[in-house]
């Protein structure tokens, strides 16, 4: 077990995601912020941004089955829906959903990565595959100081990911920022605990981290500014968790 306040040597770590290891980060970031200057006065001020109604959202998180649905707990009030092209792709679609009183309302749709081998039932260590269920999510770290997130977060030298990825891009910056999913881990400590519950042979090291624009080996991956983003969303108190997989098996 690793002490969750202590840093793992590089060395380790490395080592480790031969196994079970992500992918990392092509370094995007979200429009430029609106500028300011003085207005004449007879300028109208233009109207705000249309926002979806929440008299429109729906009760039951889109795209679930009841069986997906039954996983998800009460006391959840925010959902990262990772959804997967098809059971065998690479490729998913992120949303995060904030359930309010009038239902779950959407945030944007932002493009991710999953494994290379796509999904599966029963995760094994090098399967290539991301496991599919309904994970919480409690704990965040990374190479790069804190973004702001509300989730505690780990900062150390030891989140990195040398290498190249499945296409022959680069991997470094993959874990400049991370958010842990809890499979087959301990929450409440940081992402570079290797404790494994489940044993090694289930895998393990499952995040959320700076896409590298290609496949993983098993986590999911997201542009940077869409991460930094998602990772200022989150809040404990509401109790945030992942629901992922692909399309079909989400629908059972």
């Amino acid at each position: 077990m690793i002490n969750p306040v202590h840093r793992v040597p590089a060395a380790i770590v490395a080592a480790s995601f031969l196994l079970v290891g992500c992918g990392g980060g092509t370094a995007q970031t979200l429009g430029p912020g609106a500028g300011g200057s003085s207005a004449r006065q007879d300028v109208a001020t233009p109207a705000p941004a249309p926002t979806a109604s929440r008299a429109v959202a729906p009760r039951r998180l889109p795209g679930l089955g009841s069986r997906t649905l039954s996983a998800v707990p009460s006391r959840t009030r925010q959902a990262v829906v990772v959804t997967g092209r098809g059971r065998n792709s690479p490729l998913s679609t992120v949303v995060l959903y904030e359930r309010t009183e009038a239902g779950w309302q959407a945030g944007p749709s932002l493009p991710a990565h999953n494994a290379l081998k796509g999904w599966t039932d029963h995760h094994r260590a090098g399967d290539l595959r991301s496991p599919i269920g309904v994970f919480a999510l409690t704990d965040a770290g990374g190479l790069l100081p804190d973004p702001g997130t509300r989730l505690p977060y780990d900062r150390s030298g030891a989140f990195v990911s040398p290498g190249t990825g499945f296409e022959g891009e680069p991997l470094t910056g993959s874990f400049d920022y991370v958010v842990a999913i809890n499979y087959n881990r301990r929450p409440g400590s940081t992402p570079l605990d290797w404790t494994r519950p489940l044993g090694a042979g289930r895998g393990g090291g499952i995040w959320l981290h700076v896409d590298h624009g290609g496949p993983t080996h098993g986590c999911v991956g997201l542009r940077e500014g869409d991460l930094k983003d998602l990772m200022r969303a989150l809040d404990p108190d509401r109790h945030p968790v992942v629901v992922m997989g692909d399309a079909a098996s989400l629908a059972r």
